[in-house]
């Protein structure tokens, strides 16, 4: 007895699963056995044992017998086509074949995994759609701060706005503040009104510098009246600090003229004897915002009768000036302002027309996540004004310049900006008695002579300068306007002549090389 007889034995009356089993029938060759074993009792269904002319079984059984095994042949041949199948999609998705086992050969999914690998590959997707997008807007914003020469530096900067109506959709900006705007004829904001409002807008502290005339004032203006939305009995919420009475009462009308209709009780200090009898510390719930010089302010805090802890945004305006050592700076008072605002939601803003070293030192020492705003090349005159370095060898020679000038003709108003006061009075005779049209200014005149001097600043086209302090050509080309600006320099100041080069090429002026190339002066 042969192992396929005794197997035959063994297995009578049991069913063999071929699609359950395949695999192992294909191994241990079935199905070749099977067909051999159905031949040979095919064979001997043909065969007449009993002589009787009847075979054993009959047609039908056989041909039932053949569908049979021609039947379990398609359905190996199905399956290992199916198994193939299975194995190149093994190939493609290392994944699934690692989820699906490596003993059995089936690939076992569910709804389920099918769904959650959706999902991933959905998000996948829309990460990447929207990093292109977020990409694509970096780019925008980093155009339009190139194109208006806006130098940012901080984290989670705010984008620009091109528009006064993008304040107004994205801040919630007073519509009444905007046709304030309207009718003021401001349309289209400044470079550092593009950067800054936005800041302050989102509370954040920054120190911003941007040269004399872009428009600095609005640029702190419109985030204060936003911030505090309407009026309120709750004290002074917001303090603004200028060096000077002038830039004071400048500031002051743009805040009127901004909120008007709208109800805020905006007060400038008038002089500090006069403002001690009316501010007292009943009466400061009736302001919304003030406006002061350092010294009013630090008089009526000695004497108890202003309150500063409900201030939200102090607003330091010119704040070089205001933190210069000396007689002429404001650092003790200035202390003494911020130490009087100890509410901690109070937001601080600097703003400068120069990039003084020890503020941008102070600043990042003392504010909190501060952002610094630079227009242009730092420390430089607007680009509208034409720049000039004239030589006049000696201190007479600015005299003859200054009738050269006169004598082409020029466009007036004209400002004549000297050392010292003893030099305002020799160039103002000697000028009067030329005939021309002129008057003086200086410290020793009092107020109401000062402003006996009506000269239209905002509108100067041409300024003449005699000293070294670029800090006056703001005083020309304000609001965009174009003007003209001419140093005298004599054989003394060389030493100063490369440092105001530098600014003038700056400016995109042109200037001789051999003045960029003097020696560099050490302190």
């Amino acid at each position: 007895m042969d192992a396929f007889d005794l197997f035959r034995k063994l297995g009578a009356g049991a069913k063999f699963d071929f699609k359950r089993f395949g695999k192992d029938a294909e191994r241990f060759k079935v199905m070749q056995m099977l067909s051999r074993m159905f031949k040979d009792v095919s064979d001997l269904y043909g065969i007449d044992f009993f002589g009787t002319g009847v075979t054993q079984g009959n047609q039908e059984q056989r041909e039932e017998e053949k569908q049979q095994q021609e039947g379990d042949a398609v359905a190996m041949k199905r399956k290992r086509q199916d198994e193939e199948k299975t194995a190149k999609k093994k190939k493609k998705d290392p994944q699934t074949e690692v989820a699906c086992g490596e003993t059995e050969g089936i690939l076992w999914t569910s709804s389920a995994d099918r769904k959650s690998r959706g999902l991933k590959e959905g998000r996948d997707r829309d990460k990447t759609s929207m990093k292109r997008l977020q990409h694509l807007h970096q780019e925008k914003v980093n155009r339009v701060r190139t194109q208006h020469r806006i130098n940012v530096h901080g984290c989670d900067v705010p984008d620009p706005v091109c528009t006064f109506s993008e304040l107004l959709s994205e801040y919630d900006l007073n519509p009444r503040v905007l046709q304030n705007l309207s009718a003021a004829g401001l349309t289209v904001p400044t470079p550092i009104q593009m950067q800054a409002i936005p800041l302050m807008m989102h509370g954040r502290e920054l120190l911003a510098c941007a040269p004399t005339g872009s428009g600095k004032t609005l640029a702190f203006c419109l985030p204060l009246l936003t911030h505090l939305k309407q009026p309120a009995n709750l004290g002074i919420r917001a303090l603004v600090i200028s060096p000077t009475r002038e830039l004071a009462s400048q500031t002051h009308r743009e805040l009127v003229r901004l909120s008007e209709g709208v109800g805020f009780r905006v007060h400038i200090l008038d002089k500090a004897s006069m403002a001690a009898k009316k501010y007292v510390p009943s009466s400061n719930k009736k302001s919304d915002i003030l406006i002061s010089t350092p010294n009013r302010l630090v008089y009526l805090l000695k004497q108890d009768a202003l309150d500063l802890s409900s201030v939200e945004w102090l607003v330091v305006d010119e704040s070089d000036k205001l933190f210069e050592d000396g007689r002429s700076g404001f650092r003790d008072q200035l202390a003494a302002v911020f130490q009087a605002c100890s509410s901690p939601r109070v937001r601080r803003a600097l703003y400068s027309a120069t990039c003084a070293p020890d503020v941008e030192q102070w600043c990042r020492l003392n504010l909190d996540n501060l952002v610094s705003v630079n227009i242009g090349h730092r420390n430089s005159a607007v680009e509208t004004v034409e720049q000039e370095l004239l030589f006049v060898g000696t201190e007479n020679g600015k005299l003859l310049a200054v009738r050269d000038i006169i004598k082409k003709g020029f466009l007036p108003p004209m400002l004549v900006f000297v050392q010292s006061i003893d030099r305002a009075r020799e160039l103002f005779h000697e000028l009067v008695y030329e005939g021309i049209n002129v008057d003086i200014i200086h410290a020793d005149r009092t107020q109401q002579q000062a402003r006996a001097c009506k000269l239209p600043t905002s509108s100067v086209c041409n300024v003449v300068l005699s000293i070294f302090v670029y800090l006056i050509l703001g005083r020309t080309g304000r609001a965009g306007r174009t003007g003209r600006a001419v140093t005298f320099f004599t054989e003394e100041d060389k030493p100063l002549l490369r440092s105001i080069a530098n600014v003038i090429k700056q400016a995109g002026c042109p200037v001789p090389g051999y003045m960029v190339g003097f020696k560099k002066i050490h302190r």
